[in-house]
């Protein structure tokens, strides 16, 4: 294999002189440019396994180059070279397609681990295999098709991306594979639900502590920045951060450090962030529910997961693989959908997506006869539901105003109303990944009532 080669290009012969000692001694072949021009004819002569760019250049910008490399060399990682606080350049060039940054005066430890991650995705692409099985983002509609075909190319950057979509359509599958298609996968993937920390833990867990910093920290805490060094972290449902919190994560983001509670010093922190919320951020920001500074330091890139209802002819192939791995985890064969069941399926919106298709075909396995699921067995809710269930839905009414269309009987109006209590908790229960704290929240009701409704429905 050909020795690595690196591309420097900035008009400073200090910058140049300062970069080409450090890339040498780490094994690289240096060559260097001072404008865009120069950069452009490097680049036609010689394919560099990495390139720095400076920001302002005599003839042009550094973004020019970035721009000129992603089209011209997309096998070629550029990073930008920023001045000292200035994370919009920064932000700018990771939009246009810069692989990370690196801020003047450059630090040589950063620099390092910039370096070893461009190598490793160097060798990652030339080794011409794929690291991680992205058939799990099932599906062979265009949507899907372009969804992994952007996941792969942004599992190439470091910029952070903030991942959108309904509750349910996998949303933490699509940061899983942008970390394991990318240059960290050896490094840890720490997910965070942010909607499931206590508001007056959520320091602690994040940063971490020192032993004595408060009453309980009988020892030193590492935080989840640190639990993720190398790797990334992904902040699940991140429009539930506290406003306290947006602040101090942000002053993460621009500093890449973290001063635990307690602690003297700020310690650097090497991490990806990735973030998702099934909320739509952009109106929290309007509303003043959500940091304007935060949001486009996080969403530097958006990334829509579809919902199901937009992907219907993947309902077919998602429906036999769970089915299928409902029977191994059984032991028996897969059921089988019956020709109306499919056709149910394939004309139900799925408020809850493929999460909800997971509950569907789950249930009607445990329901069916002769392992033949009906479009009976499916259970599907006629009306549009919503994707979380009102509070009125939650605690019955004092008084029934009566209907003479109401299909209900008498008798049975208190089985009726359960049974409403209890999907729409389990529904809630579901997106929430069981954390009753969470759940009670999405539901307006309180944690006492949430496990007096559980202990009342037989709800475990």
């Amino acid at each position: 294999m050909s020795q690595p080669a690196a591309l420097i290009v900035d008009d400073e012969r200090d910058i140049r002189e300062l970069l080409s000692i450090t890339l040498g001694r780490m094994g690289l072949v240096v060559d260097a440019a001072a404008d865009v021009s120069q950069a452009k004819a490097r680049l036609a002569e010689t394919r560099y396994t990495l390139c720095f760019t400076d920001m302002m250049l005599p003839d042009g910008s550094g973004l020019e180059v970035v721009e000129w490399i992603a089209a011209k060399y997309p096998q070629t990682p550029v990073a930008m070279i920023t001045a000292h606080g200035n994370v919009d350049a920064a932000v700018t060039a990771l939009k246009a397609g810069a692989f990370d940054f690196v801020s003047k005066p450059v630090d040589i430890a950063i620099l390092r681990r910039l370096v070893q991650a461009a190598l490793k995705l160097a060798e990652e692409k030339s080794a011409d295999a794929p690291k991680t099985d992205a058939s799990r983002l099932l599906g062979d509609s265009p949507a899907m098709t372009q969804l992994r075909a952007t996941i792969a190319k942004l599992a190439r950057s470091q910029a952070p991306v903030y991942i959108s979509g309904e509750s349910g359509v996998g949303k933490e599958l699509v940061a899983r594979l942008i970390h394991e298609q990318g240059p960290r996968s050896a490094a840890p993937f720490v997910p965070v639900n942010c909607g499931a920390i206590p508001s007056e833990l959520m320091e602690s867990e994040f940063f971490g502590h020192v032993k004595g910093s408060f009453t309980g920290a009988a020892s030193d805490k590492i935080g989840l920045f640190q639990a993720a060094a190398g790797g990334t972290l992904f902040l699940d449902e991140v429009a539930d951060l506290p406003t306290h919190m947006q602040v101090k994560l942000l002053r993460v983001i621009q500093e890449k450090a973290v001063r635990p509670i307690g602690g003297r010093a700020e310690l650097p922190v090497d991490v990806r962030i990735l973030c998702a919320t099934h909320k739509d951020l952009a109106r929290l920001v309007e509303a003043g529910q959500f940091r304007q500074d935060l949001y486009y330091r996080i969403n530097v890139i958006e990334l829509r997961v579809p919902p199901l209802r937009e992907r219907r002819e993947d309902v077919p192939k998602l429906a036999a693989r769970i089915l299928e791995r409902l029977a191994k985890n059984s032991g028996g064969p897969p059921a089988r959908l019956t020709p109306t069941a499919l056709d149910a399926l394939l004309r139900y919106a799925f408020p809850g997506n493929v999460r909800e298709l997971e509950n569907v075909l789950e249930r009607a396995v445990a329901l069916c006869e002769n392992n033949t699921i009906t479009d009976d067995d499916l259970h599907l809710v006629t009306r549009a539901p919503a994707t979380v269930a009102p509070p009125a839905a939650i605690a019955a009414p004092e008084e029934e105003d009566d209907d003479p269309n109401d299909n209900v009987a008498e008798g049975d109006l208190d089985s009726y109303i359960s049974n409403i209590e209890r999907e729409a908790i389990m529904k809630v229960l579901q997106e929430t990944r069981y954390n009753k704290t969470a759940a009670a929240k999405k539901l307006g009701i309180t944690f006492r009532a949430m496990r007096y409704k559980l202990k009342k429905l037989g709800i475990d």
